[in-house]
C-alpha cells in the first residue's frame, strides 16, 4: 500500500514529543507572493520548504522541527533535488487563495520526498516535488564539511510509482551520468557566459547559515535576464529541475554558466551550472522551461 511515512514509525528514529502544529493550507495572496508573472517562484519555493520541513516534524510528533544527534549537534532536511511540474503560475492574482495539498513520503534509506500540490480557484496549478536527505556539520560552522547522516532502523515502504521516478531522476542527474533531460544532451554542452553572484548573507542564506536552497534559482534567473533579453519580463516557469550537489561559506561568490539554451516562439529553455567561484566545485545543476 502506499502510504506517507507513518508518525509512530518516523517517532521511533527520531526521538517524540507533541505534535507540531498544522500549517494552513490556504493562503490569500498578496504582494509577498507575487511577482510580474504571477506567483512568486522563490517565495513558492521558501513557503514550500518549510512545510517540508514541518512533515517531518509532525511525523515524527515533535513540537518543532528541530533534531540533533546523539551528541545534540543540530541534523538539517538538506534539499538534493527540487522539482516544479506543469506550472501555471501566471494564473495567480491579488487576492486569490492558494491551497495546498502536501504529503510526505521516504523513498528510500536516507531521502524524504514531498509533493505540494497547488489549486486556484478550483484548479491545479501545478506540482512542486522536494527530495531531502538528513545532514550535519562534520566540523563546527563549516559548510564544507557537511555529510549525510543516516537516520537508523527504517523499514522499507512502498512508494507510489511518481515518487520512485521522480527520486530516481534527482539521482541520475547529481551523478552526472545522464545523457539527455528536457530536451539538452549533455555530449553537447557548451561553456557559455558566466554570471557571477556574491551571495547576500541577509538575503541568500537561511538561519542555519546555510546557502539557502531557494536562492539558488534566483541565481539563475538574473543570469536569464542578463543573457537572453529580449525577454519579456513576464516569462513564468512551467518546468524547473534543480539537483544540488554543494554549498557555500558566506563570503564565497558563485559562478552561473549557461551550458545549454533554446527558445521557441513562445517559450525558452536553458541549461545552468552553478559552481563555486574559487575553484569551479560544482554547485547545482538547474533546467529550466519558461513561457514567454
Amino acid at each position: 500500500m502506499n502510504t506517507p511515512l507513518g508518525m509512530l514509525e518516523i517517532d521511533r528514529i527520531l526521538g517524540g514529543g507533541p505534535a507540531a502544529p498544522a500549517l494552513s493550507d490556504r493562503i490569500v495572496l498578496g504582494m509577498p507572493h507575487l511577482c510580474p508573472g504571477g506567483l512568486s517562484e522563490t517565495w513558492l519555493l521558501r513557503e514550500c520548504g518549510h512545510r517540508h520541513w514541518f512533515l517531518l516534524a509532525q511525523a515524527a510528533g515533535r513540537a518543532v522541527p528541530e533534531f540533533r544527534d546523539a551528541e545534540g549537534d543540530p541534523i538539517y532536511a538538506a534539499f538534493v533535488g527540487v522539482s516544479v511540474r506543469d506550472a501555471q503560475f501566471d494564473e495567480a492574482r491579488e487576492h486569490d487563495e492558494l491551497a495546498f495539498d502536501s504529503r510526505l513520503w521516504r523513498v528510500s534509506r536516507t531521502r524524504f520526498v514531498s509533493i505540494h500540490r497547488l489549486w486556484l480557484r478550483g484548479r491545479p496549478v501545478g506540482d512542486v516535488f522536494m527530495t531531502s536527505v538528513f545532514v550535519k556539520r562534520m566540523e563546527s560552522g563549516l559548510n564544507r564539511s557537511i555529510a549525510r547522516v543516516e537516520v537508523p532502523r527504517l523499514p522499507p515502504i512502498e512508494v507510489a510509482p511518481k515518487f520512485a521516478t521522480h527520486a530516481e531522476m534527482v539521482t541520475t542527474l547529481r551523478s552526472g551520468q545522464w545523457k539527455e533531460h528536457l530536451g539538452f544532451t549533455r555530449a553537447d554542452a557548451a561553456v557559455l557566459p558566466r554570471l557571477i553572484v556574491d551571495p547576500c548573507p541577509a538575503q541568500d542564506f537561511n538561519g542555519a547559515d546555510l546557502l539557502y536552497f531557494a536562492s539558488f534559482q534566483t541565481f539563475v534567473d538574473r543570469a536569464e535576464w542578463e543573457f537572453l533579453r529580449p525577454l519579456n519580463p513576464r516569462a513564468t516557469t512551467r518546468r524547473r529541475d534543480i539537483v544540488y550537489h554543494g554549498n557555500v561559506e558566506v563570503g564565497e561568490r558563485v559562478a552561473v554558466v549557461l551550458r545549454a539554451a533554446r527558445r521557441e516562439p513562445a517559450a525558452i529553455g536553458h541549461w545552468c551550472l552553478i559552481e563555486r567561484e574559487s575553484d569551479a566545485e560544482p554547485l547545482a545543476d538547474i533546467f529550466t522551461l519558461r513561457k514567454v
